[in-house]
């Protein structure tokens, strides 16, 4: 949602041939979160490059050799340049509407609130997310150094960097989201603390080990290839770094299903045509897939019920008369992702669509 990664959308966005992990479901634990700088050009590769590996896991079902797609440049080139007109066009209507956080509020169940309180939602999600993923405020064991994969116009990035006194680096495809999220830094006093930069999620331009928070908040629904996704969060984080992914997933397969339902998968699809999606994975298949890669105190939870509110509200704005006026200034990407919202809403409420958090730690050494 807020502009990170590769974003891969075709007129077809056939689900069950590019769904990451066709594995079975992995049992874990059920958690009650309440308790509890100027942007830089995109660099092309002269070769075509994988678009999805599925991951291969023990025990999985349809086992055999895994399935290999690839795009050449040019239809990497186009849909990088969709995604980013899509945040160029519509980052400044969601701002003068929403403010500067792109993401879901966190809710109490069946709440009904004002706008000032989505606002504070938005907040309060980051605060949850947090929460979840056990980071400390602590002066020795809070983060110093941190990532924010498909930073938006850098609402995160700026707000974990005030509460921890931390430096962070915001990359996302889209320079205009990129320049106005320095302009916002700058204007709070912060622009010694954050940057942020046009970059691919997928090919990060930071060395190994270089955070101790990495911070995934609703970009990973834009990732073609989730397995290199997955692997980059892995490799910028330091040694016993926090990795938080909060993301869109669609619904875990029951251990007899080799995918979603027909109608599931078309009403993915109209989402993914909106939204420059490319095909969706469950929370389970984020869990095996940092499970491949040892990472430790893997944690997952599904926080449907806890954004139920945020896609109605949306709406709502959107159907102002400043929100319709605004829509109309800037182009038909925008106007079409605000048609499909109403399919946001009938998602969760069907079942398909899930709002999940997954957290994990790299191991120490």
């Amino acid at each position: 949602m807020r502009g990170g990664g590769v974003a891969v959308c075709t007129t077809t966005c056939e689900y069950s041939r590019l769904h990451a992990c066709s594995g079975g479901l992995l049992s874990f634990p059920r958690t009650n979160p309440i308790i509890a700088s100027k942007p830089q050009p995109l660099i092309g590769r002269n070769r075509s490059i994988p678009l999805f590996t599925p991951l291969r896991v023990s025990g999985s079902r349809g086992g055999g050799r895994p399935r290999m797609m690839t795009m050449n440049v040019a239809a990497t080139d186009t849909l990088q340049k969709g995604i980013a007109e899509f945040y160029d066009e519509s980052s400044g209507v969601w701002e003068d509407i929403w403010g500067d956080h792109m993401h879901h509020g966190f809710y109490e169940p069946g709440s009904d609130v004002s706008l000032s309180d989505h606002r504070a939602a938005q907040i309060r999600m980051i605060e949850e997310s947090l929460r979840f993923a056990s980071l400390s405020d602590d002066s020795v064991q809070k983060p110093r150094n941190i990532v924010d994969v498909g930073c938006g116009i850098g609402g995160s990035s700026r707000y974990l960097a005030r509460k921890y006194g931390a430096k962070c680096n915001g990359i996302t495809l889209s320079p205009v989201q990129a320049q106005r999220a320095q302009e916002l830094a700058a204007a709070q006093g912060l622009d010694g603390k954050v940057s942020f930069q046009v970059a691919d999620a997928l090919n990060q331009p930071f060395p190994d080990g270089e955070f101790d928070l990495v911070w995934s908040m609703e970009s990973g629904e834009h990732m073609p290839d989730k397995t290199k996704f997955v692997n980059e969060l892995a490799r910028v984080a330091a040694p016993g770094g926090r990795i938080i992914i909060v993301t869109w997933c669609h619904r875990d397969l029951s251990p007899s299903e080799e995918s979603l339902r027909p109608e599931e998968k078309q009403l993915l699809k109209k989402i993914c045509d909106a939204y420059y999606l490319p095909a969706w994975c469950s929370t389970a298949d984020y869990v095996k897939l940092l499970q491949s890669l040892s990472l430790e105190d893997i944690k997952a939870a599904d926080w449907s019920q806890y954004v139920a509110p945020f896609w109605p509200a949306v709406i709502k704005s959107a159907l102002s008369w400043k929100g319709i006026t605004s829509l109309f200034r800037t182009g038909w990407k925008t106007i079409r992702g605000a048609l499909v919202m109403p399919l946001m809403i009938e998602g969760y409420k069907k079942g398909v669509i899930k709002f999940a958090i997954i957290t994990c730690r790299k191991p120490a050494s």
